[in-house]
């Protein structure tokens, strides 16, 4: 898959690894047994002072309804080391933001030709030029990769910018956009209840079912010019 150094810078941001993409000293792919390089195995290397992640970063998988987080206690991590609070006074047109769902699936060149793969795209919140789009089978690849380019950039903060997604948003997806000081997060499905929660703990914007010309604002209204529509009953089950 393309975009393997941004997934990998962008994954780091979202862990809170690293703060910058300058603290990122070097990538390569590393070779297979055999000697031949099978370009799936980043190599990375921090910059000089920045400490290498502990293993909380590792990954574990157990059996159960949600993706692997653990509520209260996974918010409470985000809040104590993003090292960019959203602060923002971001205030974006609806007839603008209802445009970024197309916008986006128009430029997926890569689910056209297969019908398989999530997008992410980083639109300016108030002119909405597109920065950036990426895919990946996983939405939170594709988000690692518009974080990891906009890190490589000089861009972190990214105040003033929404990051629009396929699919629903996940607990995981809220908690890249809030590490990356994203204030708005838009998509074209449900968030889940976690997402949800931690959206409101930490004032990021957090929209769903940008469909057409509605939507439904879970949190953080006061961004969007004219007030949404409120959502509608629970957002169901806890899933993340």
């Amino acid at each position: 898959m393309e975009y393997d150094v941004d997934l990998a810078v962008g994954f780091l941001i979202s862990e809170g690894v690293i703060a910058r993409g300058d603290q990122v000293a070097a990538a390569i792919h590393c070779a297979g047994p055999d000697g031949e390089n099978t370009y799936n195995v980043l190599d990375l290397t921090l910059a000089p002072g920045i400490p290498a992640p502990d293993a909380s970063v590792q990954r574990s998988t157990y059996m159960t309804s949600s993706c692997g987080v653990c509520g209260k206690a996974s918010i409470d991590a985000v809040r104590t080391r993003s090292a960019y609070p959203i602060d923002d006074d971001l205030r974006v047109d609806p007839a603008l933001l209802v445009t970024f769902p197309d916008r986006l699936r128009a430029g997926q060149d890569v689910f056209e030709k297969t019908g398989g793969l999530h997008a992410a795209a980083l639109f300016d919140g108030r002119t909405g030029e597109l920065l950036v789009l990426r895919e990946d089978v996983g939405r939170h690849n594709a988000v690692d990769k518009v974080i990891g380019w906009a890190a490589r950039e000089g861009l972190l903060p990214l105040r003033g910018i929404v990051l629009q997604v396929s699919g629903r948003t996940s607990f995981e997806l809220a908690q890249k956009a809030s590490m990356a000081g994203i204030p708005v997060l838009a998509a074209v499905s449900a968030p889940s209840s976690l997402a949800v929660e931690l959206a409101r703990d930490a004032g990021l914007t957090l929209v769903g079912f940008l469909r057409g010309e509605s939507m439904v604002v879970y949190s953080g209204a006061e961004r969007i010019a004219e007030p949404a529509h409120e959502p509608v009953g629970a957002v169901g089950g806890g899933a993340a």
